[in-house]
Formats: structure tokens, C-alpha cells, sequence
């Protein structure tokens, strides 16, 4: 994996500069690169940005008597529900395989992860990092780059960069697949609750909610599409508001699980009965699914198994190999339960 900076070719054949000749080039101690390469906090900003920058424009060699990486991380933008869940058992099955242990970080909500976060990676020397619906800053890359630390993009919520492996699913397809679908049921009146539109996965999701529409000769009404967060209560939210419509939809496709469960509860606040009255469609198929009352119709999306994925392509960079495939595509498809029914 190649750094954004593109270190020159002597630079790289001789595999980066070892601490000692940092120093040299940066004018300062050993011992203030050496803080710097680990994390350490205790660096004037100017001197760590100087030590950076020889860094990024010469690479840096690791010591070759170094213990082993005994960690791989994982970075999740939230640890709430079977999102998260089923890619931790993902991760934990190779990881287990490769005697790594997990560390997880949490980032509440955000997308991008912090300063903090960077300094306790540069410490703990992880084999890898593997980021969830998430992705370290241009600087952030940079510095893992330059350490040797591999990191893998899942879900990535924008387009990943070419520099860098990412696993990722056909959420197109699926978007395109759980209208058509509900269209081949004889629903018209097909609502869209998003994700966040500056997401990769929810645009996409959109994408092809919208051609297969186009396909079916369904005109797009803007009323019908909401743009929601992923979570329950946006489901909730906007499946509230969708029912109060002079001209309800028959149909709701909710970009995921979660947003799906919150339809329900505002389809029972209505005395809207699902399926007879109401058609709804996931996104995810976590394990809750199949146990709602009714099981939810929804589109499968292999998450542990493109956590193993990643985890996999982690320890195969950790090791010095290269990737034989630097980005994986995992196909979705349509589970049909029992929420979707012919409209009334």
C-alpha cells in the first residue's frame, strides 16, 4: 500500500529512514521522533509537524527487532444494535485465527475519527485498522502510511480512495431489487426513507430505487422520498408523516433495518396494519429481522463476511504480502418475509 506523498524512489527502495536519520533531516533528537512515530503527546506542534513531514517525504523504516503486532482495530462510527455486532464477530473469527486480539473504537456517531484517536493507534501499533461506515482523514492516512500500519475502508461512506483497499457491497442492486419487487407486487405508491445523502451507500441505495421506477414507468414523486440517519427514530419520524399524506403510499423501502422497525411502530400508532395495508422493506438483514412481528422483508447484506473480508486483508498486509484484489464487492440480495403483500 503506497502513501498519498509518493516518497521518492530512493526513498522507497531503501524501505523509508530508519528513526536516526529522521532526526538528521528534521534537526531534532531521537528521541523526539521517536515520540512522535508512537503517538506520544508530549511534542510542541511545531516540531511534530516538522517530524511529519520527513516522515511523509521519506517514509519510515520500522526497527527490524520489533515484536510482532499482536492487535487489529476496528473503528466504528457507533456500537449501538446488530450493526455492529455482526461485523465485531466478522473481524473476531480471522482475528482469532491469526492470535490477534480486538480493540474497538467507538466514534458516536461521527464519520471521521478524532486527533486522539490517531495518537492511542501510533501506541498500541495495531497489525491493521479496519474502519466501519467511517474513514480517517488525508493526514490521518498519511501517518498510518508512513508507519507501516495497513488500514481497510468497509462500507466506505464515500468513494474510496484508489491508494487504499475497501470492502464494500452492491447496494445498488439491492436498491433496484426491493423496489422492483414491490412494483411486481402492484404497489405504485412507493415511498424511499434514505440514509444520509452525502453517504455512499444511501445514494446508491437511491439510485437504483429510482431506476427501477424508471424502469416500471413509475414516476418519481419527490413527496414520497425522505432523507433520513439510519436509526429508528427517523424511521419512525418519517413513516409518521408519510401516513398522514392526503395520498399515503402502499409502500415503504427503508434504506435500512433499523429506519424499517421505526415504520412499524408508526404504521401501529395509525392503525395501519402491515402487510394488508402497508408493504415495508429492509435493508441489512440483521438477525432482528426474521423476529419482528411481522419478519421483515428485506435485503441481505453479508456484513460479517465482509468483516472477515477485511480482517483477512489486513493480515495478509501486515505480513508484508500484497493484496491479490484491493477492492472486494459483496452481492446483496432480496430475503421476502412476511411485511410484503399485494396492495389493497
Amino acid at each position: 500500500m503506497t502513501s498519498t506523498s509518493h516518497p521518492s524512489a530512493k526513498s522507497v527502495e531503501r524501505g523509508g529512514a530508519t528513526i536516526a536519520r529522521i532526526a538528521e533531516l528534521a534537526g531534532v533528537s531521537t528521541a523526539t521522533v521517536s515520540k512522535v512515530v508512537n503517538g506520544r503527546a508530549e511534542v510542541a506542534p511545531d516540531t511534530r509537524a516538522l517530524v511529519e513531514n520527513v516522515i511523509r517525504e521519506h517514509g519510515y523504516r520500522r526497527q527490524k527487532k520489533q515484536n510482532r503486532a499482536t492487535l487489529v482495530e476496528i473503528v466504528l462510527h457507533e456500537l449501538e444494535g446488530a450493526y455492529a455486532m455482526e461485523v465485531i464477530k466478522g473481524v473476531e473469527r480471522v482475528a482469532s485465527e491469526n492470535e490477534l486480539a480486538v480493540v474497538v473504537t467507538e466514534l458516536h456517531g461521527r464519520h471521521t475519527p478524532g486527533r486522539t484517536w490517531i495518537e492511542g493507534v501510533l501506541t498500541r501499533k495495531p497489525a491493521g485498522v479496519i474502519t466501519v461506515f467511517s474513514g480517517p482523514t488525508r493526514a490521518q492516512q498519511e501517518q498510518l502510511a508512513a508507519r507501516g500500519i495497513p488500514f481497510v475502508l468497509v462500507d466506505p461512506t464515500n468513494d474510496p480512495e484508489h491508494d487504499y483497499p475497501s470492502v464494500g457491497t452492491s447496494n445498488w442492486s439491492g436498491g433496484l431489487t426491493a423496489t422492483r419487487h414491490l412494483l411486481d407486487l402492484g404497489h405504485r405508491r412507493i415511498a424511499a426513507i434514505t440514509g444520509p445523502s452525502q453517504m455512499l451507500s444511501s445514494r446508491a441505495r437511491l439510485d437504483g430505487y429510482r431506476a427501477a421506477l424508471d424502469a416500471g414507468n413509475v414516476p418519481v414523486d419527490p413527496e414520497l422520498i425522505r432523507e433520513g440517519d439510519f436509526n429508528v427514530v427517523d424511521g419512525l419520524t418519517h413513516g409518521r408523516d408519510l401516513l398522514r399524506l392526503k395520498d399515503p403510499p402502499t409502500a415503504a423501502f427503508a434504506f435500512n433495518d433499523a429506519q424499517a422497525f421505526g415504520v412499524y411502530q408508526a404504521a401501529h400508532e395509525a392503525g395501519v396494519r402491515i402487510p394488508q395495508d402497508l408493504s415495508v422493506v429492509g435493508f441489512d438483514d440483521l438477525p432482528p429481522a426474521q423476529w419482528a412481528i411481522p419478519a421483515l422483508t428485506t435485503v441481505h447484506q453479508p456484513l460479517s463476511d465482509m468483516a472477515a473480508a477485511a480482517t483477512t486483508m489486513i493480515v495478509t498486509l501486515s505480513q508484508g504480502e500484497p493484496l491479490t484484489q484491493n477492492r472486494l464487492m459483496f452481492t446483496t440480495e432480496l430475503v421476502i418475509r412476511a411485511s410484503t403483500a399485494p396492495p389493497r
